[in-house]
């Protein structure tokens, strides 16, 4: 945890009072530091860790924490520190795995204010913003928008627009993305490199704040939204130059009980062409809900080979949060 405060950016990159138009140091006062310790035993742990240090923002007035779902899923214990030094356990109240935002609920108060939320579609190419991590400006970065376009991710995961915003903030997860009226954009999810003009640009991939409004009040009353899961089958894909490949499988899940392999290629899905990373996610979501099966049509070895895969809903293989 010291490791993980004793940095600062230079003076020069990060945001000066005077160049806002909102009270940064109060904005910057709404993120806190967010650990999570998840069991050994867990789904995830293998992947992501069993401790998990990253960024939360209060948004509402009981304290309610949103952070990016990967810090907190699986997790047996949370705790929430803020600026000022006040510290509380966690409980991790949702995590959506379509958005991919999580909700941590303090048990004890936070005593800082809530940010408050704005809308991504105010947020153009080109406008200067505040990536915001707990520590106040030490750990607040002047950056830029540099894109506004679609995200797909290995894990089946699919963002129609994503914010991508650059220099890159070193760590990113749950951090706060704020607009210059400082109000909440978007929620800090990966690092990435992205190619521009004749080279690349490393930056931050940022989850919109518009993806929580419609199903926040059914993530705090149910954990989740009140929707159909997704049909998921643990299929880890790549795009390598026009073909998406399998790059890894998780274990006991759909694709590897069905016989799916590394290295094979997603030609089709229910006799469709796949064309890309997300293109092959969309048509797997678009036969219907977990549990629904799942025709795939895979190169392997030169040969074509067809499988039928019966999804699940991936919240079925998570620990679930338990109240102490």
């Amino acid at each position: 945890m010291a490791e993980r405060e004793n940095w600062a950016f230079p003076s020069d990159l990060r945001p000066k009072p005077e160049e806002w138009r909102f009270d940064l140091e109060r904005t910057l006062d709404s993120v806190v530091l967010l650990r999570a310790e998840v069991p050994e035993d867990a789904y995830t742990a293998q992947i992501l860790g069993t401790e998990r240090v990253g960024n939360g923002v209060v948004i509402g007035e009981d304290g309610l924490v949103l952070t990016i779902g990967y810090l907190v899923t699986e997790a047996s214990t949370i705790w929430l520190t803020t600026n000022r030094g006040t510290v509380a356990a966690g409980f991790p109240v949702a995590y959506d795995q379509p958005t991919g935002f999580g909700l941590v609920q303090p048990l004890g108060p936070l005593g800082v204010p809530a940010l408050k939320r704005g809308t991504a579609a105010s947020c153009r190419v080109g406008d200067n913003v505040v990536v915001a991590g707990h520590g106040g400006r030490a750990h607040a970065l002047k950056a830029t928008v540099f894109a506004k376009r679609e995200f797909a991710g290995y894990w089946e995961y699919v963002l129609d627009e994503a914010l991508y915003t650059a220099p890159a903030h070193p760590q990113w997860g749950g951090t706060a993305l704020v607009g210059g009226d400082g109000q909440l954009l978007g929620i800090g999810s990966l690092l990435v490199q992205e190619k521009i003009d004749s080279g690349t640009i490393q930056g931050n991939m940022i989850v919109p704040i518009d993806l929580l409004e419609p199903i926040l009040d059914d993530m705090v009353r149910f954990g989740r939204p009140d929707r159909p899961a997704r049909p998921w089958l643990g299929l880890y894909a790549t795009e390598i130059g026009r073909h998406t490949a399998v790059a890894a499988l998780a274990a006991g899940a759909p694709a590897e009980r069905a016989g799916v392999q590394v290295g094979d290629i997603v030609l089709e899905v229910a006799n469709e062409r796949v064309s890309g990373l997300a293109d092959l996610f969309r048509k797997i979501w678009r036969l219907g809900q977990a549990g629904i099966q799942v025709p795939l049509t895979l190169a392997r070895e030169g040969k074509l080979t067809r499988l039928t895969l019966r999804s699940s809903d991936r919240n079925d293989f998570l620990k679930k949060p338990h109240l102490h």
